[in-house]
């Protein structure tokens, strides 16, 4: 994984206490030694379920989804894996009567996750596939000791993984959250660990990595009231469901009051796909205000091996530049012209991550990257990264409403 920066970030300073601020709260904040983490429990629970269970389901949202979706979906395509997994992770009746028609309720095992145990969406949906499947031993649930739902699942003699101390949900994919139904799809959770172990090891002892991420974090909380909107440009059909927590990652985490003022900050994070979104959003990052920082994510090698045919077609022969070219070639000239491109305005802030190819390893890594960046970019730009106050309310509220319907 390499990433270059083509904007310049230079504040030693400014660097040196991020690095020191996360170093410190290493004792506190438990997704940092996730890739560390003994996953025996987790490999050995795994083979107690039967060979019989043909899908996995995930009753989850947010957190409790969004990461192990976007790793399935990345090594998917490439790899024969075992499973097929399922996601009920919205309250719409059309979705959820959708995904029950795609599984044999009989030969599914089901995921329930909640870190806090009480998740209103999450019950909602649960309570329904449970009246329809009322099978214990076709549930794990995934919370809190001595949540409401760890007590529940203790009451009906259910089998309870716990979310590790001080993980916050948005951070928890590397832990039984992500990797017992990744590893029940038949994906390798230990080459899963090892990419972020090396992403840590890079940073945190002085490896290629630690300058180019002090440095974009430094940029971004710096800049963070001009360049306000972050992009991910992701070359990669395969990196669609990544974006999706990376915006739940970014948006929660950074989108606060300052700790030492009343001001209100953020970084607006959106997910684009190379290049399809080249025909629709790239006019706007060209010739729109100047309010948003890229990053372009393509892919080194695709392993794919096809080539466009050496063809000429009749009246189109101005395109026979694409003849004998390898769609790897392809997709990755298109990137790097749209960042030679952008780069020629010279206001608009761009770096690139290059990953090496598609497999566990290299997603694990890249989660742990950007774990790490909205880490440094929260102490930067002086907020508390892991608790998520905006949303109370509107829990608050909506439990509100659902007691008045009952009086």
């Amino acid at each position: 994984m390499k990433n270059r920066l083509y904007f310049t970030s230079n504040h030693p300073k400014a660097q040196a206490h991020a690095l020191k601020a996360i170093q410190k709260e290493q004792k506190e904040i438990g997704y940092y030694t996730l890739p560390d983490q003994d996953i025996t429990p987790i490999l050995e629970y795994a083979e107690k379920i039967p060979d019989s269970v043909e899908s996995i389901a995930i009753i989850g949202i947010g957190g409790s989804s969004l990461g192990a979706k976007a790793i399935y979906e990345f090594v998917k395509p490439v790899n024969d894996l075992k499973r097929r997994l399922y996601l009920f992770e919205s309250t719409d009746p059309i979705d959820i009567n959708a995904t029950l028609k795609e599984i044999d309720l009989g030969k599914t095992h089901f995921i329930v996750i909640s870190k806090s145990g009480t998740t209103v969406e999450t019950f909602a949906i649960y309570k329904y596939v449970y009246s329809l499947h009322p099978d214990t031993s076709s549930y794990t649930f995934v919370t809190d000791p001595d949540s409401p739902l760890d007590k529940y699942a203790q009451e009906i003699n259910a089998n309870v993984l716990y979310v590790p101390q001080n993980v916050g949900g948005r951070f928890s994919v590397l832990s039984p959250v992500g990797l017992f139904p990744l590893v029940l799809c038949g994906i390798d959770i230990g080459t899963l660990l090892a990419g972020a172990q090396r992403v840590k090891e890079s940073f945190f002892e002085q490896g290629y990595m630690q300058e180019p991420l002090l440095k974009k974090a430094v940029f971004y909380a710096k800049h963070h009231a001009q360049y306000n909107i972050n992009c991910i440009f992701a070359y990669s059909e395969s990196l669609k469901y990544f974006c999706e927590w990376y915006v739940q990652l970014w948006g929660e985490s950074l989108g606060k009051h300052q700790r030492h003022s009343a001001f209100h900050v953020g970084l607006t994070p959106i997910g684009l796909i190379g290049p399809k979104d080249q025909h629709s959003f790239l006019q706007l990052l060209t010739d729109g205000t100047r309010d948003k920082s890229i990053t372009f994510i393509k892919i080194e090698n695709f392993e794919e091996g096809m080539i466009i045919p050496d063809i000429s077609l009749p009246h189109l022969e101005s395109l026979d530049i694409l003849n004998s070219i390898s769609f790897d070639t392809l997709i990755n000239m298109q990137c790097d012209s749209v960042i030679e491109s952008l780069e020629q305005e010279g206001d608009i802030p761009i770096d690139s991550i290059t990953l090496p190819k598609v497999d566990a390893y290299t997603i694990g890594s890249l989660i742990y990257y950007y774990e790490l960046l909205t880490s440094l970019v929260a102490e930067l730009m002086d907020v508390n990264a892991y608790d998520q106050p905006g949303v109370e309310n509107g829990k608050i509220i909506l439990k509100k409403k659902l007691q008045k319907t009952k009086c």
